[in-house]
């Protein structure tokens, strides 16, 4: 079949034909009247107009063709073609030993001189040349950025509320423990849920931890089950799959998330604390497996993950020349300031710097800082200044360096009491504490030292644990009530700002040297006061013993003038002569 489309322009006529097969042409198109019929009948109903809102005036966008743009590169097409060959060790004949120098240099120079060699670089040498040249024209690996830093002195500080995790059980405990994962981009993070209150657990009770993943707050992402409850976990920095867990009855246990719910070992509960362990940390070893636990029974205990079966080894809290035992609420282990060095915060308001390999066994408890008038929650080392570091307890947080038995800087005292906080990992000179009374505050040295920069009324709860993740940017309240706020800090709080390291390490120095300064003329000033004392008592012993030579004299010239004897006449009853006087 064909079609034939003729066009007439005068006399001439143009005839163009467009060819097809009949098959192309489809199905022929057959149109008959037919009398109309209703389809579908919609009738309006009232009623539902209340659901719905009239949008009045209404935009709406059509284009009958697709939308393009322009775009030209000016690069160089590169094919790609995958090809193999037989390789051997370096490409050597047979005839050749590599592991001689002095054939693979006789070899070498021989190909050097080959003609097909020089040919064959002189064709790659044009190549990597034009390859030079495009890099140096355009650094394809620049940083267009480096070494620039956003000032956020001008902004504004601020944190918001990215959501909140509730302890889904029915009876609520307070969230005692928070730990985040060492991985950054493994956002998730532990919470020990427990009622620490002594006889103040219900029957019925839930005993299980939750780890939580950022991503899905709703329900937790995986459950730690436990003989008793937890009050403190941690992830193990060397594989985040292990966690370990000190518990409500002083018993010890870690957990694998690979294998299960229940902890993979827990230590026998002769063998354990007699009171709640409070804190754990993690050591730096070669396996990985090792760990100490502390509690207010007075004890530090080391363990080894692969045989739980009783403490590696242990250390009672003892100060040093002295009868009192120290019960541990909180400790700090940090390896940068030595692998075998540790911190221990009491409930007397002590803290105890410890060292496990001491030369001496009475010098394992060293230096006693004493400041707190109740227990001190948290201890940390500055992530930046390892030498000095923060003691949190009663109503404010101290700042201590290693060589000075007084804290360097203080906050003001509030009016509620502090219960935990810790540094920024981020920046020096930035630390958060949190209170009873369900506030955060976020302290910025490198601004102001008097005030808070940032308080944040996260619950009307107390709130009972504090940590941030290590980016700095998150960070994580537990509450009483069980409830576990993640909140993001604004970048000003996280970033670290120029030259900030050497301004707060200039301005930890001059307090160090300030407070020694004191701390020697304190001593000045009481030996100073020991020395008039010892003068005074001299003067006085000398004053009385010129007072009684006079008496005596005195007392010897009445008798010789008078020629009386004590024998006869009382001395009181005895007429003194006129104008004599006895004093004595």
């Amino acid at each position: 079949a064909a079609r034939r489309i003729g066009q007439r322009s005068g006399a001439m006529e143009v005839y163009h034909m467009y060819t097809k097969t009949r098959k192309d042409f489809g199905r022929h198109a057959r149109f008959d009247d037919e009398p109309s019929e209703v389809v579908s009948d919609i009738r309006p109903e009232p009623e539902l107009k209340a659901d719905y809102i009239e949008r009045n005036p209404v935009t709406t966008t059509v284009q009958v063709a697709p939308e393009l743009s322009e775009h030209e590169a000016n690069t160089q097409q590169i094919s790609y073609a995958t090809t193999g060959f037989s390789h051997t060790e370096g490409g050597w004949p047979k005839d050749i030993d590599c592991s001689e120098a002095d054939h693979v240099i006789r070899y070498r120079k021989k190909v050097e001189k080959d003609e097909e060699y020089i040919k064959a670089i002189s064709q790659l040498g044009t190549q990597v040349e034009d390859l030079i040249k495009q890099n140096n024209a355009i650094d394809i690996y620049e940083e267009y950025f480096e070494g620039a830093v956003a000032d956020h002195s001008s902004e504004q500080p601020f944190a918001k509320t990215l959501t909140v995790f509730r302890d889904p059980s029915e009876i609520k405990r307070s969230a005692s423990y928070i730990s985040w994962n060492p991985d950054i981009n493994n956002r998730k993070c532990a919470i020990a849920y427990s009622i620490l209150g002594f006889q103040e657990q219900p029957e019925g009770m839930s005993k299980s931890s939750y780890i939580w993943d950022v991503n899905n707050p709703n329900k937790p992402d995986f459950e730690l089950k436990g003989p008793s409850q937890l009050c403190c976990v941690n992830y193990n920095p060397k594989d985040t799959n292990i966690l370990s867990g000190g518990m409500y009855n002083g018993q010890i246990g870690y957990w694998d998330i690979r294998k299960g719910h229940t902890p993979v070992d827990t230590s026998p509960i002769e063998k354990s604390h007699r009171d709640p362990c409070y804190d754990m940390a993690w050591l730096q070893s070669k396996t990985g497996t090792e760990c100490t636990s502390v509690s207010t029974d007075g004890y530090v205990y080391w363990w080894d993950t692969r045989r739980l079966g009783e403490p590696v080894e242990s250390l009672q809290l003892k100060e040093k020349n002295g009868e009192t035992i120290f019960g541990a609420v909180s400790m700090e282990y940090e390896s940068i300031a030595g692998p075998t060095k540790f911190m221990i915060g009491t409930e007397q308001g002590t803290v105890l710097m410890c060292n496990r390999k001491a030369k001496n066994p009475t010098d394992r408890i060293g230096t006693a800082y004493h400041g707190h008038h109740g227990p001190v929650y948290s201890l940390e080392r500055n992530p930046f200044f390892p030498k000095y570091f923060m003691s949190i307890g009663d109503w404010s947080a101290r700042v201590w360096m290693e060589d000075l038995k007084t804290p360097i800087m203080t906050t003001r005292y509030h009016g509620t009491y502090l219960t935990g906080g810790t540094w920024s990992p981020t920046r020096p000179g930035v630390f958060f504490t949190i209170k009873m009374d369900g506030e955060l505050d976020v302290w910025d040295y490198y601004y102001k030292q008097n005030d808070p920069t940032l308080s944040v009324k996260v619950t009307d709860k107390q709130l009972t644990s504090f940590n941030v993740q290590d980016t700095g940017r998150l960070v994580t309240v537990g509450a009483s009530d069980g409830s576990a706020t993640l909140m993001e800090l604004c970048e000003g709080l996280a970033t670290m700002q120029p030259n900030e390291k050497a301004s707060i390490n200039q301005m930890l120095e001059r307090e160090t040297k300030r407070e020694k300064n004191l701390e020697t003329r304190a001593k000045e000033l009481k030996n100073a006061a020991k020395k008039n004392a010892h003068r005074h008592d001299d003067g006085e012993d000398g004053d009385s013993d010129q007072a009684m030579a006079q008496v005596e004299k005195d007392f010897m010239s009445l008798t010789v003038n008078t020629g009386m004897k004590f024998d006869d006449v009382s001395p009181l009853d005895m007429d003194l002569p006129e104008g004599a006087d006895m004093d004595m």
